[in-house]
């Protein structure tokens, strides 16, 4: 890691810098202060220090490349501030982006941060149902969105059953009428913006909703100072360094944005890349990463796994120093490919929408490929079984968040917005329970089971879909898959892999064999699937995670 003097970092880390995983665990801490304000102490902190310092490295399908330093971040997030204000958005007012990687959502979550207001970002994947849910449920008040055809169609139509929508707003060249052009109020507004100085310390700043991979997506809300806590992601997992561009291939309607393309970051000093296409297409992305020229990245590990499936010998990526992946568990197998096709290692880093990372392979430790690393310090994480009792090493337990002596952790939620039934469920006694399965090896380091829905239980054994899901993949037939349990008279469920195959092979009895026998030889034999199927794509949540549960239900 860099050591170039960061005065933004250094206002809330006593140290930056660690000689060891054991040292960083012990002596990590964050200095939160009685009031934060990402918008005022982050952007405008760099801007009124080195204004012409990066802050966004944007480019979109025709490999345009347009720099943004941090006093053009810090006059446009004013400038919007003052365009919402125009339009009624007062502190507290819930404002809703659709706004893909367009350069105005950077300027737009700055600005609803700065006012007090509460930012929902939201994918451009939303149809009517999804926009009326989340209007109605999160009382928003205004909308902001590009100018897609698509989703300007389901707004258009959303708006008679929502509740306390108020105005729409589109950002680019397609404006309907009785929409407000936003980027031209945006250029209008002035871009001197001041602080009211009302934000009070329990004050919502975001709200995410849930992939909802069962029932109606959650409300996970965040305050102010949730940005501090991503400091431990972009430094210490992503490796962000001062004056460099990291970038995080995601939308900006995913938590996986404030976890890679804002908060941690610019908190580092690093200018974000930020690919704004229309079609995630893999080669593509890589034309674009060639012309950003990141420092570090990270992305889901679904994308790796369609990397990897493609002739990669013709790029170069020395450039890039360090790289991460996140969302799902990472495959072995991927993790070995990606290291001999792109000739780096993946840092596995596990976390959820509800806060930071909180558990990584961070860059002291040796990476044990199939493993997310170990845990993240002031979290006081630990895996619980059943019973409440901490779990030894090799025994399943829930990956749980007690917290420490002293304080809340910084970064994470403190409940759902509006749903006291289910934050009961997964906060007991001070402790948040993730939901999450994983056992602790000798070492420390942590080894993922799947969700506690997703477990497989046949005569007796305890199967955990990712360690039979990432044998299969290691066979060159199978681009993604998803392992579940499908119910059986004798032993109550069997092992069942639903399958996309790689180009160039077809369904056969011959391969289900072949894969079921391949399984038997890289895995415990009893963890084979008892049933394959073929299938043309996967069933996923609007965030693009495999979604298990609906291969259940269906087999049910």
């Amino acid at each position: 890691m860099e050591n170039k003097s960061n005065p933004i970092l250094e206002k809330y880390l006593p140290r930056t810098e660690f000689s060891s995983y054991e040292d960083f665990y012990e002596n990590y801490t964050v200095n939160v202060p009685e009031k934060f304000n990402f918008g005022f102490d982050i952007v405008d902190g760099w801007a009124n220090i080195e204004p012409e310092k990066p802050a966004l490295v944007w480019c979109n399908d025709n490999l345009d490349v347009t720099t943004y330093t941090f006093d053009y971040a810090k006059r446009y997030s004013n400038r919007a501030a003052n365009a919402f204000k125009k339009a009624g958005i007062k502190r507290g007012d819930v404002v809703m982006l659709i706004l893909k990687q367009r350069p105005e959502v950077w300027w737009c979550i700055t600005a609803l941060c700065k006012m007090g207001a509460i930012c929902i970002p939201a994918t451009y994947q939303l149809t009517e149902k999804d926009i009326v849910y989340r209007c109605n449920a999160a009382s928003v008040k205004m909308i902001v969105s590009t100018d897609d055809d698509y989703m300007l169609k389901n707004i258009d139509i959303s708006i008679p059953k929502c509740e306390t929508l108020e105005k729409v707003a589109v950002v680019g060249d397609n404006i309907p009428n009785g929409y407000i052009d936003f980027r031209k109020e945006i250029e209008d507004a002035s871009d001197v913006f001041e602080d009211d100085g009302m934000q009070k310390k329990d004050d919502l700043m975001l709200i995410y909703f849930s992939s909802g991979t069962t029932g109606m997506p959650k409300m996970v809300t965040h305050d102010f100072f949730f940005p501090l806590g991503h400091i431990v992601t972009a430094k210490y997992w992503q490796c962000v360094e001062n004056g460099k561009i990291h970038m995080t291939q995601t939308d900006s309607g995913w938590a996986k944005f404030a976890w890679g393309k804002i908060y941690g970051q610019w908190i580092a000093g690093a200018a974000i890349g930020a690919y704004d296409t229309e079609k995630f297409q893999p080669l593509p992305m890589l034309r674009a990463m060639e012309a950003i020229r990141p420092t570090t990245f990270c992305a889901p590990a679904t994308i790796y796994r369609y990397l990897i499936k493609e002739d990669l010998s013709g790029y170069d990526f020395s450039y890039i120093k360090h790289a991460c992946v996140a969302g799902e568990p990472l495959n072995p197998e991927v993790f070995y490919q990606i290291k001999q096709k792109m000739g780096f290692e993946l840092h596995e880093g596990f976390g959820q929408t509800e806060g930071p990372v909180l558990i990584a392979s961070y860059p002291w430790i040796e990476i044990k490929p199939g493993s997310a690393g170990k845990i993240t310090p002031n979290m006081g994480i630990k895996l619980i079984d059943e019973n409440g009792n901490e779990c030894e090493d090799g025994i399943d337990g829930s990956i749980s968040v007690t917290g420490t002596d002293i304080k809340h952790p910084v970064g994470l939620f403190k409940g759902y917005h509006k749903d006291k039934e289910a934050t009961d469920k997964c906060w007991q006694n001070g402790i948040y329970s993730t939901g999450d399965m994983a056992w602790r090896d000798a070492d420390g380091y942590i080894w993922f089971r799947g969700r506690n829905d997703d477990v497989i239980k046949c005569s007796g054994y305890r199967i955990g879909p990712f360690e039979v899901e990432s044998a299969l993949l290691e066979h060159p037939s199978v681009l993604e898959c998803a392992v579940t349990a499908a119910p059986d008279p004798v032993r109550g469920q069997v092992v069942k892999a639903t399958i996309v195959l790689a180009k160039g092979f077809t369904p056969s009895d011959e391969l289900k064999k072949e894969l079921q026998n391949h399984v038997k030889k890289v895995t415990a034999p009893y963890k084979y699937p008892r049933i394959v199927e073929f299938v043309e794509k996967l069933p996923k949540t609007i965030s693009g995670k495999i979604s298990r549960k609906v291969i259940r239900d269906s087999d049910h």
